[in-house]
C-alpha cells in the first residue's frame, strides 16, 4: 500500500532488515487489499463501522431527556444522574487509549466485534439498574466498550479510502421521544436491541481491513503450505507481543504530545463540552460543503500534490460560526422573556453546522496525517474531548444559576473565540510543524 501523504509526520523504521525475497506487502491490485475492494464491499463495511459510530453519540445523547424522570424515581440531586453521561463521556475518552492500540496489534474485526459485543449486553443490566450508583457504574463501564466506534472508525476508513475518497443532534430528539411515550428504562432496551443487530450484522458481514492482519492471516497459510519458507509482513513488528503491547498502548500519548493534535484536541474539547452542557440543561432552558470537494480542488491547485492540511478549511468557517452562534444562543436564552424562542433555536442550527465543520474536518486531518496509526492519533484527539466534554457539564448547573444561561454560555463563546485562529494557523504552517516535531511511531 503507497503512504505518499506520510511523510514527516511518522518516521517508522519496524521494517530495517527485511530479506526483500520473502517481503509479504499488499500490492494496490490485490484482491485483499481493502483499498482495491470493490465499492459495494467497501460501504457495507462503511455501513456497519457508521452505525457503530453513530451510536455512540445516540447512546449518551438518548439519556439525557431521561434525567427528570430518573430524578423522580431515585431522587437524587439532578447533578448526580449527570455523572452517568459524565461517566460514560469520560470512558468513551480513555476507552480509545487502549482500544486504538490494540486495534493496530489485533486488528480491527475482533476488536470491534468484542467490545460491540459487550457493550450490548450491559444495556440490559442498565435497563434493569435498582438505584443511582448501579445506573453511573453500568454507564461508566458501557463507555469504555462503546468507545471501540470512535476510536476504529478513523483508522477503518483509512484503510480502505484512498485519501481523495475519504470523506449528535438526534440523539436528545430520539431519546425525548422514548422518555415520553415509554419511560426512561426503554431508552436503554432500545440500545440493546439496536446494538445487538448492529453486532450480529457485523459477526456475518464486516471484514478486517488492516494490512499489517491480513498480511499476517496470509503469512499463516504461505507458512502452513511451505514450511521451509520464512516470510516477513510489511508493517511486522517482530518484538514480543508484551513488547509491541507496551508501544502500542503508549503510541496515543506520544502523538498527543504533538502540538497539532493537542490544540484541536483541546478545540474539539470545548464542542464536546460546550454540546452536552446544553443538552444537559435542555429540559430546563425550553420548560456541510464537502470536506473531500475542498480537499480535491486544493490538491488540484497543488499540481495534484495532497497535504493533511488541505482538509483544515472548512474548519475555518466553523471557528467563525461557533462564537457567534454561541453568543447569539446565551443572550436569546438569557432574554427568553422578550424574545421569540425561535431565535434561540437558529443559533443551535448553526452551532450544530459549525460543530460538525470542526470535529470532521480534524478527524480527517488526524486520519491523514496518521494513516496506518490513524487510530491512535484519533484517540488521543479523543481524550480530552470525551473527559472534557463529561466533566465540564457537572458544573454548569451551579454556573448557570450563579450568573445566568447568557454568562454561562458565554464563557464556551469567548474561550471559542481564543481557539478560533487555530485551523487558519495550522492550514498555513502544518507542514512545517510536522516536519519539526515529527516522532517514531
Amino acid at each position: 500500500m503507497s503512504h505518499n501523504e506520510r511523510s514527516p509526520l511518522l518516521e517508522n523504521n519496524e521494517e530495517e532488515g527485511i530479506d526483500e525475497h520473502h517481503l509479504l506487502e499488499l500490492s494496490q491490485d490485490d484482491p485483499e487489499n481493502p483499498w482495491a475492494w470493490p465499492r459495494p464491499k467497501k460501504l457495507l463495511n462503511v455501513a456497519i463501522i457508521a452505525l457503530m459510530a453513530i451510536l455512540s453519540p445516540l447512546a449518551s445523547a438518548m439519556f439525557t431527556p431521561g434525567i427528570s424522570e430518573i430524578a423522580d424515581e431515585f431522587d437524587p440531586p439532578e447533578t448526580a444522574i449527570i455523572a452517568a453521561t459524565t461517566g460514560f463521556l469520560v470512558m468513551l475518552g480513555l476507552g480509545p487509549l487502549i482500544l486504538a492500540p490494540l486495534s493496530e496489534t489485533f486488528g480491527r474485526r475482533r476488536l470491534y466485534l468484542v467490545c460491540f459485543t459487550i457493550f450490548s449486553l450491559l444495556q440490559i443490566p442498565t435497563a434493569l439498574a435498582p438505584n443511582i450508583a448501579s445506573l453511573i457504574a453500568l454507564r461508566t463501564v458501557s463507555g469504555l466498550f462503546r468507545a471501540v466506534g470512535i476510536a476504529n472508525g478513523g483508522g477503518t476508513i483509512s484503510d480502505m479510502f484512498v485519501p481523495q475518497e475519504r470523506a449528535g443532534v438526534f440523539g436528545p430528539l430520539f431519546g425525548g421521544i422514548t422518555v415520553m411515550r415509554l419511560g426512561w428504562r426503554w431508552v436503554f432496551w432500545i440500545l440493546a436491541i439496536v446494538c445487538s443487530v448492529n453486532t450480529l450484522v457485523g459477526i456475518f458481514f464486516l471484514r478486517e481491513t488492516y494490512a499489517p492482519t491480513i498480511l499476517a492471516v496470509r503469512k499463516t497459510e504461505l507458512e502452513t503450505e511451505s514450511k521451509d519458507a520464512q516470510y516477513r509482513c510489511e508493517g511486522e513488528d517482530s518484538r514480543p507481543l508484551r513488547g509491541k503491547l507496551a508501544r502500542s498502548c503508549l503510541r496515543p500519548v506520544r502523538i498527543f504530545v504533538q502540538l497539532i493534535v493537542a490544540t484541536m484536541g483541546i478545540y474539539q474539547a470545548l464542542i464536546f463540552a460546550t454540546t452536552y452542557s446544553i443538552y444537559t440543561n435542555m429540559q430546563d432552558i425550553y420548560s456541510g460543503s464537502s470536506i473531500d470537494t475542498v480537499y480535491k480542488r486544493l490538491t488540484r491547485e497543488n499540481d495534484d500534490k495532497a497535504r493533511p492540511e488541505f482538509r483544515l478549511p472548512l474548519a475555518n468557517i466553523g471557528a467563525v460560526l461557533i462564537p457567534v452562534s454561541l453568543f447569539g444562543f446565551a443572550w436569546t436564552v438569557e432574554e427568553r422573556h422578550l424574545v421569540h424562542w425561535f431565535a434561540s433555536i437558529s443559533s443551535t442550527f448553526f452551532y450544530g453546522i459549525g460543530q460538525v465543520m470542526i470535529l470532521n474536518t480534524t478527524q480527517n486531518y488526524y486520519i491523514d496525517s496518521f494513516e496506518k496509526y490513524a487510530a491512535s492519533a484519533i484517540a488521543a484527539g479523543t481524550v480530552v474531548k470525551s473527559i472534557t466534554g463529561g466533566v465540564v457539564p457537572l458544573f454548569m448547573p451551579a454556573l448557570f444559576e450563579k450568573h445566568g444561561y447568557g454568562w454561562g454560555i458565554s464563557a464556551f463563546a469567548f474561550v471559542s473565540l481564543v481557539l478560533a485562529p487555530a485551523p487558519l494557523t495550522f492550514y498555513a504552517f502544518g507542514a512545517r510543524l510536522r516536519e519539526k516535531f515529527s516522532i517514531e511511531l
